[in-house]
């Protein structure tokens, strides 16, 4: 694909305001709340948080309520745009759309921009889930519907709710955060029919091998649990893992 540097015109609007960072505030929302450290004044607010954190969940789920059959796409946000691993996101990106699925990211640059990018110029609904951070810029400009959250596990929850499958691009502690978060809600039968595609087998075979040869090996997990990974070098194979998955989950919904 070539890559174009023009914004593509936006598609959609939800219901949904995008925040922007502050720069009178030196903290993040989701720090504010889990650092115990500071004064004792937490014990007046957190009661009052909770308001906060049922507004984000209300937000969330009336901005993507609509959203059709989706796969969330997790990668570096560090992937520069002449790596492969960029390219590799654009035509994920564009082979999801192409098959008839929106592709969700974590909305920020690198690996998340490719693959926003990709899709929404072959014609799909790319969809940014932000984050605040007091590190990362806001939702790259190929999000066509987006949606910033001030806390992780809110944005955790819609990752999962409104998608039928994991790719992870190679990426660092937040890909495997949302990997083995997966991972655990799918052994759990949290979510059912959901597959997680590692993309890059030179990346993700020592993981694999790990998994396989010591902590399954050691009894820590079981055969069905090693089959849930599932790791290729191939946007095809990629997207067929998707598909299959998204059938045999129609045949029980």
């Amino acid at each position: 694909m070539t890559i174009n540097e023009d914004r593509p015109r936006e598609k959609q609007r939800g219901p949904v305001t995008l925040r922007r960072e502050r720069s009178d505030e030196p903290t993040t929302t989701d720090q504010r709340l889990l650092d115990s450290r500071g004064p004792s004044d937490w014990v007046h607010t957190d009661p009052w948080r909770v308001m906060r954190i049922q507004a984000e969940f209300v937000e969330g789920f009336g901005a993507l309520a609509e959203v059709p059959r989706a796969v969330t796409v997790f990668g570096s946000a560090r992937t520069q745009r002449d790596h492969p691993d960029y390219q590799l996101g654009l035509d994920i990106g564009k082979a999801l759309a192409e098959a008839g699925f929106a592709a969700i990211t974590g909305g920020g640059p690198g690996a998340m921009e490719a693959v926003n990018r990709g899709c929404s110029e072959a014609g799909g609904l790319s969809i940014g889930l932000g984050i605040e951070l007091p590190f990362e810029q806001g939702l790259n400009p190929w999000v066509d519907l987006g949606v910033n959250f001030r806390y992780f596990f809110v944005r955790k929850t819609m990752f999962i709710k409104y998608a039928q499958a994991f790719i992870c691009l190679p990426g660092g502690f937040g890909t495997l955060d949302e990997l083995f978060e997966a991972l655990t809600l799918v052994q759990t039968k949290k979510v059912t029919k959901f597959p997680i595609v590692l993309f890059g087998t030179e990346y993700w075979g020592g993981l694999h091998s790990w998994l396989q040869d010591t902590v399954f090996k050691s009894g820590k997990i079981g055969e069905k649990d090693l089959a849930l990974v599932h790791v290729t070098d191939s946007v095809e194979d990629a997207v067929s893992v998707v598909e299959d998955a998204y059938r045999a989950w129609e045949e029980v919904h």
